[in-house]
């Protein structure tokens, strides 16, 4: 962290805060808020979660979890946290319900349709940093868009912009779940917000919808039979009792999302970057797996799917065909990729074969 901090008055720091919150409405983000970083709890909670070993491969999370639990040993001096949300439902994707409903299609996750919200957002959270150091003069800061250890949703909460709900994703009581979440890391003593309060009740449609089960109890969330892990983080084989569950579901999962209560107030953005690219909003899987390396990373050019590889998105549309209707094309199309180089590749398709009845 960098920057000498300014010396401000409670009452000048109170009208910053809510100078910061305008601004950064005026930058596109739906709603700010400001946290201090006392996370003990939620650090616990990490704690106990990894060494249950839900977080499967993700050995990264293991590696920085002190880093996590304490946001001024990520950053030297930080003393609060400003946590910005920017929604991203698209407003002309096709019905999430129908795509999911017909094997012919593949379901990619909504927050992935259009373009990688990281770079978008950190420029945006880095001109609002710049947009404070003109009103007060230099201060440390740090940008942060999923780019460092950080327990974002905690910080959110303690924020006020929403809660943690029973899926673990953040549910605000104005705008649901469709959004995405920045931070920037403050030397200012800033005056914090309210932390949010949980309204999910008694409510268990996120837990009983899950296609595998990844959700054992509230906010018990099992990454190992996640399907957003599995297409997205793992890189081995998916295991094969999960794949016919994961249906036509290529990069990702919302069904805990399609099913919650509070995102009836979900807006649609107003951010054209997040709208759909390439018709991957309801794309054809044979479609899909006959493109080659190169039409795969050029049309992925910009999108957060670039970053799991070819290989690991051919994977996901063989398991896909394999929970398809049985037709001629997606026999053909799975038969095509048979003697794939990549032997990642070749035991799916080989299981979805067999899945149509061909060994």
């Amino acid at each position: 962290m960098s920057g000498t901090r300014p010396s401000l008055s409670p009452t000048e720091l109170a009208e910053l805060a809510d100078w910061i919150k305008a601004e950064g409405r005026a930058l596109g983000f739906q709603q700010l808020g400001i946290a201090d970083t006392a996370l003990a709890d939620d650090a616990a909670f990490l704690r106990r979660w990894l060494a249950a070993g839900r977080h499967g491969e993700m050995a990264w999370m293991a590696r920085h979890a002190a880093l996590r639990a304490d946001p001024a040993a990520l950053v030297p001096e930080t003393v609060r946290v400003i946590s910005a949300r920017m929604d991203y439902l698209p407003p002309r994707a096709a019905d999430a319900a129908a795509v999911l409903a017909d094997g012919r299609l593949g379901y990619v996750s909504r927050y992935a349709l259009g373009r990688d919200y990281h770079k978008l957002m950190r420029k945006r959270l880095a001109r609002l940093a710049k947009a404070i150091a003109g009103r007060i003069g230099p201060f440390g800061h740090r940008v942060f868009v999923d780019s460092a250890p950080v327990l974002e949703k905690a910080l959110a909460q303690k924020a006020g912009l929403g809660w943690i709900g029973k899926h673990t994703n953040l549910i605000a009581r104005e705008a649901g779940s469709w959004f995405f979440l920045g931070e920037i890391f403050v030397d200012l003593p800033l005056p914090v917000d309210t932390p949010a309060s949980d309204h999910c009740g008694r409510c268990r449609r996120c837990l009983d919808v899950c296609p595998t089960q990844a959700i054992t109890g509230p906010r018990q969330l099992d990454a190992r039979r996640c399907i957003s892990y599995l297409t997205i983080e793992l890189r081995g084989p998916i295991p094969e009792a999960l794949r016919p569950l994961i249906g036509n579901r290529i990069y990702g999962c919302d069904d805990c999302q399609l099913v919650c209560p509070w995102n009836r107030f979900a807006q649609p953005t107003a951010c054209d970057d997040f709208a759909p690219r390439h018709g991957l909003d309801a794309p054809a899987l044979v479609e899909l797996f006959a493109w080659d390396e190169a039409t795969f990373l050029d049309r992925m050019a910009g999108s957060a799917i670039r970053r799991i590889g070819f290989e690991c998105w051919l994977r996901n549309i063989a398991v896909a065909l394999g929970n398809a209707p049985t037709s001629p094309a997606v026999v053909a199309a799975l038969q095509a990729r048979r003697e794939h180089p990549s032997p990642l590749v070749r035991e799916h398709v080989a299981w979805a074969l067999a899945r149509h009845g061909i060994g």
